[in-house]
């Protein structure tokens, strides 16, 4: 059948289809889903085959009737993988830890079904059963915590997940939904070198679907993305080199064709990556995902290759009052106010507020005692009008931007200068600079003639020896776990700088990685809540996978996945988790003081750590009847206290029916209404109230008497609705 199937023929199809319904049902349904994944590929833009289903192995998670699972091999066998074939467990004897297996069968390699293939049963060990989800079944996700570090009080806490990111995005739409500000990513490559798993399995440079399964894995997992970020006002960001950008950027198009897209280049290894025969490789991509009013910021704005300023042009202070046409004080009445400064030296002591209405006198503002004022008055003797509005001249006035002018030995008014707005952008990007203050308090500017000076608009090619991978990526990383190597981290001042851009005017933003691998992301956060006192929190996800280099020892050892030991070497375990710890304590895993100190933007020891909180998370996969029945509220805990804001103490026990903390409620037993919402009207910062009832009637009179600035959510149909509604995206 051709790739696309125009509207004309989709319809005769689907008549057809209907026809055989009646006679044939099942061979209607089988056709149908075929016609269904043709009629989704594009006529034009990326196809590629979806690759159905995705699974993932969930070694360490308790084995229940029903699980899908595969049996692994012996232990200290060379093989890595389980035998690929699904079954499912339909009886299990717990007193000779065994269970009864039967086969699983998909129908179609497009089928949306798995099914029972008629063959025998069979009755395997337990422990060598290994349950496995694939990402079209619902998955009912809890956390369990496996560790923290508190040094911040009051801040919020950062999140490190151990999941597979795909599960773990299901679970962020419970708490995050719409309200993520940043998701950075650095995924992997696709370089054919055993850099990550389809289906359990090393994506190897010869496999013939590497791109289309590469592709594929991202596209469900961007789907999620989308749903996460914030309408309004987000941005997602991308890492790719050579190998996939161009896939990617027509992914990314396609699934945000609303956003607007910027590709930018940036330099990593000033050295040069040797490429074979080809020219050695400096830079890698950054894909910039602008949704709703993102914008990019110019607080960074010198990561664009310098550039040898050529002009001799003075910073220029121009003069503040109106001149031309609309410079009456009645063309714009809130521009005529005072500004009272020191006779002798100058100072400006204090900018008054706009005398309105224009029929107001001047003179009925008093001048205070020794100082004198000045007025916009034209050259004429009338009233005229200031540039600026007097919130703007204070502002500028803070920052020694605007001063008093000589005195007109004719008519005695004094001239009011300020900065240009052209000259304070350049101010800002860091061209312009201050040398000093005058007497009188305001800036000397100087323009550093023939020295090396940056645009005030962030550019797409990016080169700074702050960026180096090698330097500030992979030797930073020893410092805080020394021994430990992790494959290409990045510069956590890349990651650092590139965040400022985005996030570095909004102090209470929500970062995503969910594929945070060493866990930069979540250090470059911190870094910039450091720089301004900001609140950020990220949320980062890993999965605990061993490098493939180290698994073939394990495995001789008889060890195998879900095993303490071999758990022990994973990269959550291993490499993220002690990252985040040492970087906010400033020891590493062994005690010591971290040695070096941070540099540019911000220098100090790097023992010094971080005023940071951050707790560490293992996703588990909870049955829907013991999280309806209450039976599993510790595991569903950390998800209502992180969509709260993971700020403050979290309720982890509700067995006396109710509780309220800092910021949010649980009402477990409606017996104590009157209790809780007594408790919540007293705390104003409460902002989610979470009632666990199976009545809507009931949930809805608690709702009312709650104040309305209080989010109300209805455990656990809110929470159990959320997963079986997203269980279907693993199948697109």
């Amino acid at each position: 059948m051709a790739q696309c199937i125009n509207e004309q023929n989709l319809s005769h199809l689907n008549d057809l289809l209907r026809e055989l319904r009646s006679r044939e049902p099942a061979l209607a349904r089988d056709l149908e889903r075929e016609v269904e994944a043709l009629a989704e590929r594009r006529a034009f833009g990326l196809n590629f085959e979806r690759h159905v289903p995705e699974a993932v192995e969930l070694p360490g998670r308790k084995v229940r009737k029903g699980d899908k699972v595969r049996i692994l091999p012996t232990r200290g066998q060379a093989s890595t993988k389980a035998d690929e074939k699904l079954w499912r467990v339909i009886a299990i004897d717990r007193s000779e830890a065994t269970a009864t297996v039967k086969p699983l069968l998909t129908k179609s390699p497009v089928s949306r079904e798995t099914t029972y293939e008629e063959l025998t049963t069979r009755t395997a060990t337990l422990v060598d059963l290994v349950v496995v989800a694939e990402f079209r079944d619902p998955i009912y996700p809890g956390l369990l915590s496996t560790g923290k570090v508190e040094r911040g009080d009051d801040r919020p806490y950062h999140v490190v997940i151990n999941a597979e990111n795909f599960h773990a995005l299901q679970t962020l739409l419970f708490t995050h939904r719409g309200n993520v500000d940043c998701i950075y990513i650095d995924p992997p490559y696709n370089t054919g070198a055993k850099d990550w798993k389809y289906n359990n399995d090393y994506i190897e440079a010869d496999d013939l679907y590497r791109h289309s399964k590469w592709l594929a894995m991202m596209e469900r997992r961007l789907l999620l993305a989308k749903e996460l970020l914030n309408p309004d006002d987000s941005v997602l960001i991308v890492t790719i080199d050579e190998k996939e950008y161009l896939r990617l950027g027509l992914l990314l198009e396609q699934t945000y064709p609303e956003a607007s897209i910027q590709m930018v280049t940036s330099v990593i290894a000033p050295s040069g990556q040797p490429r074979g025969n080809q020219m050695s490789r400096v830079e890698e991509y950054l894909y910039i995902v602008y949704i709703g009013a993102a914008k990019a910021g110019t607080e960074r704005a010198e990561l664009q290759p310098e550039i040898a300023d050529r002009t001799s042009a003075p910073v220029s202070w121009e003069n503040l009052i109106r001149r031309g046409t609309d410079a009456r004080r009645v063309d714009r009445e809130n521009q005529f106010y005072p500004f009272f400064l020191e006779p002798q030296t100058g100072r400006i002591v204090k900018i008054g507020d706009a005398l309105l209405p224009a029929s107001a006198p001047k003179e009925s503002v008093e001048c205070p005692t020794g100082l004198e004022v000045v007025w916009p008055i034209r050259s004429d003797g009338s009233e005229g009008r200031w540039r600026i509005s007097a919130p703007a001249a204070r502002e500028l006035l803070r920052r020694g931007l605007v001063r008093a002018g000589r005195r007109n030995r004719h008519s005695g008014q004094r001239a009011m200068n300020y900065v240009l707005q052209s000259d304070l952008a350049r101010l800002d990007s860091g061209e312009i600079r201050i040398a000093g203050h005058a007497d009188d308090g305001s800036a000397m500017l100087v323009r550093a003639i023939g020295e090396k000076r940056f645009g005030g608009v962030p550019k797409t090619v990016w080169s700074k020896e702050s960026h180096n991978a090698g330097n500030y990526g992979t030797a930073l990383l020893r410092s805080f776990i020394p021994g430990r190597a992790f494959p290409f981290p990045k510069s956590l001042y890349a990651v650092e700088d590139t965040l400022q851009l985005f996030v570095g005017s909004k102090k209470t933003a929500t970062v995503v990685d969910f594929f945070s691998g060493s866990g930069t992301t979540a250090h470059a956060v911190m870094r910039l809540n450091k720089q301004d006192g900001g609140h950020r929190r990220s949320i980062s996800i890993t999965n605990n996978e061993v490098a493939a280099a180290e698994q073939k020892a394990l495995r001789e050892k008889g060890l195998r996945p879900g095993d303490p030991e071999w758990e022990r070497r994973g990269i959550f375990e291993y490499i993220t988790k002690p990252r985040i710890q040492a970087a906010i304590t400033g020891k590493t895993p062994d005690g010591q003081a971290i040695t070096g100190e941070y540099k540019f933007t911000d220098e100090f020891p790097m023992s010094d750590g971080f005023e940071e909180n951050a707790e560490f998370f293992a996703l588990t996969y909870e049955a829907p009847l013991r999280v309806a029945s209450n039976r599993e509220f510790a595991k569903i805990a950390p998800l209502l206290w992180i969509r709260a804001g993971s700020r403050g103490r979290r309720i982890d026990d509700i067995s006396a029916g109710w509780d309220v903390v800092d910021f949010y409620g649980v009402l477990a037993n409606l017996d104590h209404t009157h209790d809780f919402l007594e408790a919540v009207a007293a705390n104003n910062a409460i902002a989610i109230a979470y009632i666990v009832t199976d009545e809507e009637r009931l949930f809805e009179s608690v709702a009312q008497e709650l104040p309305s600035h209080v989010e109300v959510v209805r455990l656990y149909e809110s929470y159990l609705s959320n997963f079986e509604i997203e269980s279907g995206r693993g199948s697109l």
